[in-house]
């Protein structure tokens, strides 16, 4: 078991490996990203587990990141969780028009997007393994 100094740089590490591969993947294959909204967009089943998803993984990291002042890297963690949880939220209230937004940021700008998550992957992982 992780040490509970080392849990926020434990998830900082995973979040980013996950945010790395994302942005691979798009990068491989163009367009997956706004293929992958309009499918959620056209299915109220799909949108409610991945709020329910949303929900249950922000809640995790939240919960289980120790909520130290001084250490910045646990307040970043913590928002992230606290935001996934909002996420969630929407999704499930009203993610027809939150996807719609989604879908209308990410439209043709999917590169740029792909390398926003690849640097915040990066920079997510270093941090982490600075720490560990």
């Amino acid at each position: 078991m992780a040490e509970t100094a080392d849990v926020p740089a434990w998830i900082a590490l995973f979040l980013g490996l996950y945010s790395l591969s994302a942005a691979v993947g798009e990068f491989r294959a163009p367009g997956g990203w706004l293929a992958m909204l309009m499918d959620l967009e056209r299915s109220p089943a799909s949108r409610f587990l991945t709020g329910a998803f949303c929900i249950a993984l922000g809640a995790a990291i939240y919960l289980v990141t120790p909520w130290r002042p001084d250490d910045w890297l646990s307040i970043a963690v913590s928002v992230i969780g606290g935001l996934c949880v909002a996420e969630g939220m929407l999704i499930l209230a009203a993610g027809d028009r939150f996807l719609l937004l989604g879908r209308s940021l990410i439209g043709t700008a999917s590169g740029f997007w792909a390398g926003f998550a690849a640097l915040f992957g990066i920079g997510a992982i270093i941090t982490a393994l600075a720490r560990l």
